[in-house]
């Protein structure tokens, strides 16, 4: 059984690899192996591990894939893969979960600038103004509306029920075993939209979620609601979410994923203004980055293949249509 490996493992990260639970099994490490080999190891392999493909291979190692079997993304994310470069029969999972903990925080910390007003606040104390009038709000009471309730949404919703937060949430199935105010599909995301005080969006983006958030649907939000965006920029139309957010100073978005951005694009660029937005909080789509956050996304990874080999369930399947 052969494995490629695409992305750069770092040598302490090693041992890992070393003992995988499965003799049979052969790693083949491009970033170690001469580039003329790499289309041979790469049509030899059962299964690739793989970040971020289309910046990882050149389009002849591309095409050279047919013989994949699976496919397990070091990413949480797969919209930026071609799916079609594997066979019908191929299985490709993403890192479900993986990265869900640091995402939280990161979500929560954004919620929590902006409703207390920290970076407006700041900002106005640099050009001299000292505000102590202009209320901040309290999450307490206050209504999250998850619109993707997967590992990060619940863990989300774990740490905003500690602030008394109630939670509407929207998932696939419209069912959850977590304690929550409302669950349902996308089907009723105008209720929740409506409803809440804050929303995140931390569902996969497809077809079915491309400019899911758009002029109409930012229309029926509160005019201060906070719109947090952890998952990826096209769900939401760009233009029209910053002609809202210039004609509405009470609404704010913190936003972690943005349209043209380095690991799609190879650089990052606005077209609109956002960052001179006072009501706009950004970073650099790093919510999942803390120190040894890839080393257990790696290990997420072998725990999948682990269960692929021994034909076990899979998390995080991507639904090919």
């Amino acid at each position: 059984m052969n494995i490629a490996v695409t992305y750069n493992v770092l040598p302490e990260e090693k041992f890992i690899y070393e003992n995988f639970p499965h003799p049979e099994v052969k790693f083949s490490f491009l970033n170690e192996i001469d580039e003329d080999l790499h289309i041979k190891t790469l049509s030899e392999a059962d299964i690739l591990l793989a970040w971020n493909p289309p910046r990882e291979l050149n389009e002849k190692e591309l095409h050279s894939l047919g013989k994949i079997k699976f496919v397990q993304l070091l990413s949480a994310g797969y919209n930026h893969v071609d799916l079609n470069l594997f066979s019908s029969d191929c299985v490709i999972a993403s890192n479900q979960g993986a990265y869900a903990e640091p995402m939280a925080e990161h979500t929560v910390a954004m919620i929590l600038a902006l409703s207390k007003r920290l970076l407006i606040n700041h900002q106005k104390m640099m050009q001299g103004e000292f505000d102590q009038k202009t209320p901040s709000r309290t999450l307490k009471d206050s209504v999250c509306g998850i619109i993707g309730f997967g590992s990060i949404g619940k863990a989300v919703a774990n740490i905003l029920k500690n602030f008394g937060t109630r939670i509407f949430a929207i998932n696939t199935s419209g069912k959850t075993d977590d304690e929550v105010e409302f669950i349902g599909t996308l089907k009723d995301i105008r209720y929740v939209l409506k409803n809440s005080d804050i929303i995140l969006l931390s569902i996969p983006l497809d077809d079915s979620t491309t400019n899911l958030i758009g002029k109409i649907e930012l229309e029926m939000m509160k005019n201060n609601a906070i719109l947090i965006n952890v998952a990826r920029a096209a769900i939401i139309n760009e233009k029209d979410l910053f002609e809202h957010l210039k004609s509405n100073p009470d609404f704010m978005a913190g936003l972690d994923a943005w349209w043209i951005e380095p690991f799609h694009s190879g650089e990052f660029r606005l077209n609109f203004p956002f960052l001179d937005l006072p009501n706009v909080l950004g970073s650099p789509h790093n919510s999942a980055i803390i120190s040894g956050a890839l080393f257990e996304g790696q290990k997420r990874v072998l725990e999948n293949v682990d269960r692929f080999l021994n034909g076990k369930e899979l998390k995080g399947i991507v639904k090919r249509k």
